[in-house]
């Protein structure tokens, strides 16, 4: 299967929990990859973990097969659980954004909030979880919104030959984004797609003519 066919389903910073989801995959004959998106190049030689990134990678067709495979495996853990765990703490709006946003939260909070509301008089049945899925999903896919500031240094750096600006350009042209049902979407609208492509554009011109002057006044002085 070509790596195409692929999108990510979760992302890690730590690698040992990436090759956790991975075994709980490979026992239940899922095909996966995982992939090593971490900063090639810290700067500050920090090591932070933040700088790490591993991605377990799904066909979009299993992401429903593996939604269901979390969940189980998460409420095997529910019962015995010990009452100092913070969603316990939680008020009844809190824990229903954590039902709602339910790609922010792992799979055992996403089943203890549900629990916690049941027991507290106010149950989430399935037909409300399909719908809150639903309405996750629309928000979601409104496209990320660029701030004018970002605009103005992109075309700036770009008119002066600097390769900020074209990945600043690229980055708005082509970036996309998985939503929890597996579809994959640009993450910034149209206007702001043919912006970045503009940005691309005029940085390519502007840095092949800063390199070109700069060999020229090499070679005749």
């Amino acid at each position: 299967m070509s790596e195409e066919q692929y999108k990510t389903y979760q992302k890690f910073n730590d690698y040992k929990m990436a090759v956790e989801l991975s075994d709980l995959l490979k026992e239940n004959h899922i095909d996966h990859t995982i992939e090593d998106t971490s900063v090639q190049f810290d700067p500050f030689f920090s090591r932070n973990e933040l700088t790490k990134e591993y991605r377990i990678k799904i066909k979009q067709d299993d992401f429903s097969n593996v939604d269901n495979l979390l969940l189980q495996t998460a409420s095997e853990g529910l019962n015995g659980l010990k009452e100092d765990y913070y969603l316990h703490h939680f008020s009844n709006e809190e824990l229903m954004e954590v039902i709602t946003k339910r790609d922010e939260w792992n799979e055992f909070d996403f089943l203890l909030a549900q629990k916690l509301l049941k027991e507290r008089g106010t149950e989430v049945n399935p037909d409300t979880l399909k719908e809150l899925k639903k309405q996750r999903i629309v928000e979601l896919s409104k496209p990320h919104q660029i701030g004018k500031t970002w605009i103005y240094i992109g075309f700036v750096t770009a008119l002066i030959g600097g390769l900020f600006g074209i990945l600043v350009g690229w980055h708005i042209s082509t970036h996309q984004k998985t939503l929890p049902d597996g579809n994959t979407i640009y993450s910034y609208d149209e206007p702001d797609r043919k912006k970045g492509q503009i940005m691309v554009v005029i940085g390519v011109i502007a840095f092949t003519f800063l390199v070109t002057t700069k060999i020229l006044n090499g070679i005749f002085h």
